[in-house]
Order: C-alpha cells, then sequence, then structure tokens
C-alpha cells in the first residue's frame, strides 16, 4: 500500500515515515502545497496523510483539486488541536479522517489501515479470492488454510492485484506501487520480474491455481 505524506515539518515526517514502514507501507513525501498538487496528478495513492498548514497554501485545496480531478484517494486531514474548523472544512470536501497534533503513531497507523479497508476492501478486515484469503490486519496469506510465507514485497504485490482483480496492472504502475519513488532508479523492471516469480512459485507450492496472468506487453492481471 502506497502512502504520501504531506507536512513540512520535516522531523516529524521522519518519524511517519520510519513507522509506516515498519508497517509495510509504501510512503512518499512532499513538503508544500505545490509539491504534493504535483504528485497527486502523476501518481494514484491508497491514503494521503494532509497537513492544512503548509508553508506554501492551505491543505484543503489539495482536497478541493482531488475532488475537481475524481480522484479517489482516501485523505487524513492532520491538524493543530485548536483547528476544529479546518477539520469540518476538510471532512465536508471529502476527507475520511482526521487526526490531530501531537499523536501517537501506532494510532495513526492505524487510522491509517481503517481508511484504507474502508475505500479499498468495503471495510472488510479479510480479503478472499476462491482459495486466498488475506488478512489485512495480520497481513498474512492463507490458501486452503494454509499460511504462505511471503517478504513483504510479495504480500504487497499480491494485495496490489488482487485490489485491481479482473483489470490489467502496468509493470510501471506495480514499480511504483512497491518502490514508490525509488521506482525512478531502476533501468528496468527486473526486480518485478523476481518478486512475480517468487510469488508465483510459493502460491503454486500449496497448490493453489495460478489466477496471475501475464499480459504480454502491458503487465499482468489477476483474474477470477
Amino acid at each position: 500500500m502506497k502512502i504520501l505524506i504531506v507536512e513540512d515539518e520535516r522531523e516529524m515526517v521522519k518519524s511517519m515515515v520510519q513507522y509506516l514502514r515498519q508497517e509495510s507501507y509504501v510512503c512518499e513525501t512532499a513538503y508544500s502545497a505545490l509539491d504534493a498538487e504535483e504528485k497527486i496528478m502523476l501518481h494514484d495513492y491508497d491514503c494521503i496523510l494532509l497537513d492544512i498548514t503548509l508553508p506554501d497554501g492551505n491543505g484543503l485545496k489539495i482536497l478541493e483539486k482531488l475532488k475537481e480531478h475524481g480522484k479517489m484517494e482516501g485523505v487524513i486531514i492532520i491538524s493543530a488541536k485548536n483547528s476544529i474548523d479546518d477539520r469540518i472544512q476538510g471532512l465536508n470536501l471529502g476527507a475520511d479522517d482526521y487526526i490531530a497534533k501531537p499523536f501517537h503513531l501506532a494510532e495513526l497507523s492505524a487510522r491509517v489501515s481503517a481508511v484504507i479497508r474502508r475505500k479499498r476492501f468495503a471495510g472488510n478486515n479479510t480479503i478472499k479470492a476462491h482459495e486466498l484469503t488475506i488478512d489485512l490486519l495480520g497481513k498474512t496469506i492463507s490458501v486452503s488454510g494454509k499460511i504462505v510465507d511471503l517478504t513483504r514485497k510479495e504480500y504487497d504485490l499480491l494485495l496490489f492485484l488482487i485490489s485491481n482483480k479482473n483489470r490489467v496492472v502496468t509493470k510501471n504502475a506495480i514499480a511504483e506501487h512497491l518502490s514508490g519513488d525509488d521506482a525512478e532508479v531502476f533501468d528496468n523492471f527486473d526486480f518485478i520480474y523476481a518478486h512475480m516469480k517468487n510469488l508465483k512459485r510459493k502460491l503454486g507450492d500449496v497448490e493453489c491455481p495460478d489466477y496471475i496472468k501475464t499480459i504480454y506487453g502491458l503487465g499482468y492481471k489477476f483474474e477470477v
């Protein structure tokens, strides 16, 4: 799952990124409204953590731009304790939740997880696709009750494919989802091929049918 953190307090951002990466999220950052607007127009995110007080503008303008362009990202407003009016306006503009500073990182992570479940998976804690079961809270995969030992990247890859089931997902989209800003440094998609090969092998080892189809020249599709 990929998150955009829009916040100008760099030490806070550093702590948030460090914690959320430990929780298996890919994190990108924006320290200004301009940087944030550029990123949300170029990329898709599962959740945006949005400070509404930015050095070059109000974060609520970013919410308006998301709504204007029909973007469906979950948004959690980060606000000062006394900014109740801004929080109400943000929720009215389509934000999904808010959290006031200072906050515990564990609570932030729980709110991110809840927003993603509501937006992507209809609020469910588990996803089922035939024999496959994904526990979103435990971040585990099982096939017919057998736990499959996946790496974080393999788990993220399978979850991304299932969340886009029956749709072709391009290699570029997979690279961005798995690596965020770091995707730009890769010269090719060899790392995707390696993760995909290992994922399909591990699922095959527990006799899971091959639902992941290669669409040559385009990408992959989880077909059910």
